[in-house]
């Protein structure tokens, strides 16, 4: 049976436009995601975000509402991402865990390689 994950991620706004992180370690390296990661026992899925993005980018961030839940397969795992739009409360992104990363205007939102799981988020919520 395959692994099920469980996972939160930030879709943050900034001045009409969208954060994107290029992945920098692990077998999906270079594709593109929102940050996020894994909650920890005793945490919502909001302080976990809050927690992840300082670990991650090192900036406090607001959670202002979910936008999206994702269930998809990967080859080694079923993974569930819980999705919410946020904004920047202290600090701008340094990359800590990825290689690379860019502020989007909405017709730019496709450029990107997408991870999967985050590639749905986008024709959800960003239909072109």
């Amino acid at each position: 049976m395959k692994k099920s994950i469980h996972v939160i991620a930030a879709l943050i706004r900034k001045d009409g436009l969208l954060f994107a992180a290029q992945r920098g370690y692990g077998p999906y390296r270079d594709g593109w995601e929102f940050p996020g990661g894994k909650i920890e026992p005793g945490e919502t899925p909001e302080q976990a975000l809050i927690r992840e993005i300082r670990e991650e980018l090192g900036m406090e961030i607001t959670v202002d509402g979910k936008a999206a839940r994702v269930e998809t397969e990967y080859p080694e795992f079923h993974l569930t991402m819980d999705c919410f739009f946020c904004s920047i409360a202290a600090g701008s992104p340094a990359l800590k865990e990825h290689e690379a990363a860019r502020w989007l205007r909405p017709e730019e939102i496709v450029s990107v390689n997408w991870l999967p799981a985050d590639r749905i988020v986008i024709d959800q919520l960003f239909p072109q």
